[in-house]
């Protein structure tokens, strides 16, 4: 299947789009005369700006591993946290535009731009994005205690009791925080922000009956959701997820509601458009492999495959959309 590169690529369009792409092999172009032995020889680096063990960890360990075996090369996972992910993304920015270096990029790319009065980076100019590699939607979840069972009850409840309703998230200004505001705006209810140092302390006083809901990174809360240790009420995307099909989308109830959790890699501007293309045609291989889509569907993490014109297209989208919330909300990670 063809991808089509001429408008903005949505959520959407990356998996129905997209993902037949992702089911036919790969043809690769011999590389140019120049960089005929790139990565022969070459030890890689993926730079993942957070710490190890989260969803961004593991999916970059995942493509890595592939992408090692293709090569016939090392790819060496580095975990580079701090300041919302800017340390590692930084250090991506300023390495040498060779192909050595790779980033393994999140939402943060479109927010941090407008949670943090200053960056040594420019999310846009300073990379050449590579290839969306996969995305997964959040889950709406709430204590078994609560007084709802479903997102129309969730919206009645809290118009009835404005102000009276608290959301849980993993920090200010990351997308599990965003969902949250996202919902108030849309659903025009007040509710109190709470945020923890990571998704785990949330979840954990959300099963408690201390946090009314969160929205949650699908990958932490599903073992709890259907484990009944958690309310499972919606996803966060325009449609169902596979990987939890019983769950209706919150677009049911908040039409235009659609917000996922995106994971693909970037390398810094001015590597050239032959290494670009290989790492592009080869990750898109990599996610024909069986074992690949094994492991990704272990974080309900959906492949997608799409290449650099449509991964540029989704940051600029992704950065327009929060960037308005952002700004209107007056967040600030600092």
């Amino acid at each position: 299947m063809t991808i089509r590169t001429g408008g903005p690529i949505t959520r959407r369009r990356a998996v129905a789009g997209l993902a037949a792409s992702v089911a036919a092999p790969a043809i690769i172009s011999a590389p140019a005369r120049g960089q005929a032995l790139w990565p022969a020889g070459r030890t890689l680096r993926m730079v993942v700006p957070f710490t190890p063990g989260g969803a961004t960890d593991v999916i970059a360990r995942i493509v890595s591993d592939k992408l090692a075996q293709l090569w016939n090369t090392s790819i060496v996972v580095e975990n580079k946290a701090g300041a919302g992910g800017n340390i590692g993304t930084e250090q991506v920015a300023r390495s040498e535009p060779n192909g050595e270096t790779m980033l393994m990029g999140t939402i943060g790319l479109a927010l941090n731009s407008f949670l943090y009065r200053k960056l040594s980076y420019d999310p846009i100019a300073d990379f050449t994005p590579t290839s969306l590699i996969s995305i997964m939607p959040n889950m709406l979840i709430a204590p078994t205690s609560a007084p709802f069972n479903s997102v129309a009850e969730l919206v009645a409840y809290g118009k009835a009791n404005q102000g009276k309703l608290t959301f849980a998230s993993s920090g200010v200004g990351t997308s599990v925080h965003l969902c949250g505001e996202m919902f108030k705006k849309m659903t025009g209810i007040q509710m109190a922000h709470v945020p923890y140092r990571g998704s785990a302390p949330a979840v954990q006083d959300v099963i408690a009956g201390r946090c009314d809901i969160m929205f949650d990174n699908i990958t932490s809360s599903l073992p709890q959701v259907q484990g009944k240790t958690l309310k499972g009420l919606a996803v966060t995307t325009a449609k169902r997820s596979s990987f939890v099909p019983d769950l209706p989308p919150l677009n049911d109830v908040v039409p235009g509601f659609d917000v996922s959790a995106w994971f693909g890699t970037l390398v810094p501007a001015k590597t050239p458009k032959e290494i670009v293309d290989r790492i592009t045609a080869d990750t898109r291989l990599a996610l024909t492999d069986a074992i690949v889509r094994e492991r990704l569907a272990s974080l309900a993490a959906e492949p997608v495959g799409a290449g650099s014109v449509e991964f540029a297209s989704l940051i600029r989208s992704e950065t327009d959309k929060w960037g308005k919330l952002i700004k209107e909300t007056g967040i600030n990670a600092e």
